[in-house]
């Protein structure tokens, strides 16, 4: 089973890009779950909140690995719940830092900020876009993570993804 995160800063078309990359590949996508989450909160989010979406990111993509053929798309991961949590409470739960030691994935796509932000209830930072990246970059480093960088506008960052997809899993996917 090849497993592909789709990463980075927020309203840098992850979403987009996970569902069309599902597409082409004819496979199956694991939503992110903080979305759903989110939607359903009632009230704004706390750092507790972090946690349970942890944890439901987790339990989504459990769900989703058995379903799938040997390919499969991650709209999102813990990393990225593991930065905003450093960003906005100074702090990570050991459960998230657990986790993130624990779960890799055989590629990682950073998305870049080159493409114009959307305004969405749930994006918090829109000019902090370069310095998220950064620390998605870094991350990504420290734990030797297997990364590639997508940047380009709209079939352009298509493109680039599915290329670095087929060079580098070539004989797995043939």
């Amino acid at each position: 089973m090849i497993r592909i995160a789709v990463t980075g800063p927020e309203s840098t078309g992850k979403s987009t890009l996970t569902s069309q990359l599902a597409e082409y590949f004819n496979t199956i996508w694991v939503p992110e779950y903080a979305r759903e989450y989110l939607n359903n909160l009632k009230r704004a989010y706390n750092e507790h909140d972090l946690l349970e979406i942890a944890k439901g990111q987790v339990k989504l993509e459990n769900k989703y690995i058995s379903s799938s053929k040997k390919l499969i798309f991650y709209d999102t991961e813990l990393l990225v719940i593991k930065i905003w949590s450093e960003h906005k409470y100074n702090r990570v739960h050991p459960w998230i830092l657990s986790r993130c030691r624990e779960i890799e994935y055989d590629l990682y796509l950073l998305t870049t900020t080159d493409i114009s932000w959307e305004e969405d209830p749930q994006r918090e930072n829109p000019e902090r876009g370069a310095y998220f990246f950064s620390i998605f970059k870094q991350e990504l480093e420290n734990k030797n993570a297997d990364y590639g960088i997508i940047s380009g506008k709209g079939e352009q960052r298509l493109q680039k993804a599915i290329e670095l997809i087929e060079n580098k899993f070539h004989d797995a996917l043939n």
